[in-house]
């Protein structure tokens, strides 16, 4: 019973990575609407390290950033210097030629797909692989800019469906499904 006892720190601390939580609830980014903040938290397993658009668009230079969307979602809108990567036609030859350290961030609508890729580039080997927190409908609710498929300046967003369309605020935002 002394044994067991004693090993509980030791459990504790190992119990977040091994339930696939890469931070704790209060480190992690949030959005700014509390409901879709608790949605996008819901929906990911936290296994890949996430990252918020706030500090994405700082350092959105520094990165490799890729869509994992379906093509005609990338097509309406997508991150400037954002690359299409795909989630149901992923293609790992679209990330021909990048170092397996090379820091890149994931995202697709509010960062389920993204997750999932996310998954699959780090058993490639890729070491430094971000997921963004509430993806492209935070990124748009912060009001930051989006290009179309021709790297035009646009506030059209593609929210899926419908059902999705709700957690894109209609001020910052032209939705499309």
């Amino acid at each position: 019973m002394r044994k067991w006892i004693l090993s509980l720190p030791f459990i504790f601390s190992i119990l977040p990575a091994a339930c696939g939580q890469n931070k704790a609830p209060e480190e992690r980014p949030h959005c700014e609407n509390p409901a879709f903040d608790a949605k996008v938290a819901g929906m990911l397993q936290m296994d890949v390290p996430v990252i918020g658009v706030q500090e994405l668009r700082n350092i959105q230079d520094e990165v490799h950033i890729f869509d994992a969307r379906k093509r005609a979602e990338y097509e309406v809108s997508h991150i400037p210097g954002a690359r299409y990567l795909g989630f149901d036609d992923f293609d790992p030859e679209r990330l021909e030629g990048l170092p397996k350290d090379a820091p890149i961030v994931l995202y697709c609508s509010i960062g389920y797909r993204s997750e999932k890729i996310g998954e699959k580039l780090e058993k490639m080997g890729y070491t430094r692989v971000y997921n963004l927190f509430g993806s492209l409908f935070e990124w748009a609710n912060r009001g930051f800019p989006m290009v179309d498929g021709q790297g035009r300046p646009t506030k059209a967003i593609h929210t899926y469906n419908k059902n999705w369309s709700k957690w894109v605020d209609d001020q910052k935002a032209d939705k499309t499904w």
